[in-house]
């Protein structure tokens, strides 16, 4: 057992120097470049070094199996690629993490961090284990309820996992479901499902990019055009499908998937040897407190629960926006009241609260990251870069394929979906126009289906991605085994979807 320990280790610093060489290696080859063109307009064009920092991230991150480092590495190269150097970081960390957007995920992240801190501390979660147990005897059975729960969460991608996630965790790891496994249901029910759904979010901002297109003059028409494109979304309908598929084991596990899940089932470990759970361990060590006697389900654990469901619809049905820091915020707020009329004394429950925001640090350092380097990546021209490098020898044929495959190359590599739909609508759309005679036609309706569902893809598989990060955060995994083990899922459904848009392509 030693030995094998000793060998991982050696395998691991000999990896972590072989990335430290190679980084130091690009560094020395850009110094020597030196500076980039600059076109008519004095723009840099950068090239195919644009892609450099998002590609380095994603392999040094599998190599590595260091997140942070490999995000912090191909961060440094960006900068290098934009003359700034070392003295780039500062710049760049208040520029990506100074934004709303971060700041408010980031709330996200505290408040459901002191939440679960909370179910913890009241023994809820293990109750409701207990009970749902109780009812669902089988891994197949917790395995839906899961899927289900994703489902059932539609109207919002963050907050599908980081509410499916510690939900389910305790009954997963007593069903001796990996925590990959978890992971991979709380991703795949989360953007592939938002997406779907017209009335989301995410389908009244791709209605409201389609807008002024060809014949796409307002709101109704751009609705409907979303509407009927959702049959042409190939790759969200079988990624949201085949996690029930494999649940009911239709479908077989395969790859590291199977691999862990034999792991979880035959030797107990829910989690790899080597695995960093993106949830800290403040909050595995939380223990239930000792004033209070008997876990109250109801007060604890299900209202706080339905505060955060009715909080979230209800915005969205009334004021048109889900709100779900406030909804998770009200669920913490009452939760605290409870548990001061259970008697806990007011320092317990503060210490309690700061162990859940510590819990959460891991995932909110490497969310930190991921914005870095997607901020980065619009700095030094990823996307126009991809996009100019294919879109003189598109054809009616291939459109939608090829705007699948740009779409989920450039989603995967700086990680943003919606980023990727407002890039790629105004070039993809106007093409499908000229192809049909500006008419509304079932290539229009495939090319927004592929426009819609290559994005999902790198947003649901990218270790870049915020909704990849939470995924893991909710389930406790650690964050490369999930994209490792989802991955080849991920890619079986983007296979089909490409023979699937080939074949509409032909007819």
């Amino acid at each position: 057992m030693e030995n094998s320990i000793s060998l991982k280790n050696a395998k691991t610093k000999k990896l972590n120097f072989i990335s430290l060489a190679i980084f130091a290696l690009i560094i020395i080859i850009i110094l020597v470049k030196g500076e980039f063109p600059e076109n008519s307009d004095g723009i840099v064009n950068y090239g195919a070094w644009s892609v450099l920092p998002a590609v380095m991230a994603v392999i040094f991150a599998f190599i590595t199996r260091e997140a942070v480092y490999s995000l912090l590495l191909a961060s440094i190269t960006g900068l290098f690629i934009l003359g700034e150097g070392l003295w780039g970081l500062p710049r760049i960390f208040m520029k990506a993490l100074g934004n709303g957007d971060f700041i408010w995920v980031v709330m996200i992240e505290v408040f459901i961090g002191i939440l679960v801190a909370f179910f913890l501390k009241t023994g809820s979660t293990a109750e409701f284990s207990r009970v749902a147990g109780g009812k669902i005897k089988t891994r197949k059975g917790v395995q839906l309820l899961g899927w289900f729960l994703g489902m059932f969460i539609f109207f919002s991608d963050y907050f599908s996992p980081l509410f499916v996630g510690p939900v389910m965790k305790d009954l997963t790891d007593k069903a001796k479901i990996s925590r990959e496994k978890l992971a991979y249901i709380c991703d795949s029910t989360s953007a592939p499902m938002a997406v779907l759904i017209p009335f989301s979010a995410w389908g009244v901002f791709i209605a409201g990019l389609l807008i002024g297109y060809g014949p796409i003059t307002d709101v109704a028409v751009a609705t409907q055009v979303f509407f009927k494109s959702v049959a042409f979304n190939f790759y969200a309908i079988l990624a949201v499908l085949m996690v029930g598929l494999i649940a009911l084991g239709i479908v077989p596990e395969f790859g590291p998937m199977k691999r862990a899940e034999e792991r979880a089932m035959k030797e107990g470990k829910v989690l790899g040897d080597n695995a960093q759970p993106l949830m800290g361990v403040e909050l595995s060590e939380i223990q239930m407190a000792e004033e209070i006697v008997k876990p109250r389900l109801f007060i604890n654990f299900i209202f706080p629960v339905l505060i955060v469901i009715c909080v979230a619809v209800g915005t969205y049905i009334f004021l048109g926006s889900a709100k779900t820091l406030e909804a998770f915020m009200f669920a913490v707020f009452f939760l605290g009241i409870a548990l001061v009329a259970q008697r806990l004394m007011i320092k317990d429950i503060f210490d309690t609260a700061v162990q859940g925001i510590k819990g959460v640090t891991p995932a909110i350092i490497i969310l930190a990251m991921a914005y870095v380097i997607n901020t980065l990546s619009k700095e030094v021209g990823t996307a126009q870069y991809v996009i100019e490098s294919t879109q003189s020898w598109l054809t009616p044929t291939i459109l939608p394929l090829i705007v699948f495959l740009l779409c989920a190359g450039i989603s995967f590599s700086t990680g943003t979906s919606w980023g990727t739909f407002a890039i790629m609508i105004p070039i993809a759309i106007p093409l499908a126009f000229s192809f049909t005679g500006n008419q509304i036609d079932p290539l229009v309706f495939a090319t927004v289906g592929a426009i819609a569902g290559g994005g999902v893809f790198g947003d649901h598989c990218s270790p870049l991605s915020d909704t990849t990060i939470l995924a893991s955060f909710g389930a406790a995994s650690d964050h490369i085994d999930h994209v490792k083990t989802q991955l080849p899922y991920a890619s079986v459904a983007a296979l089909i979807t490409l023979i699937a848009y080939l074949i509409i392509g032909i007819l």
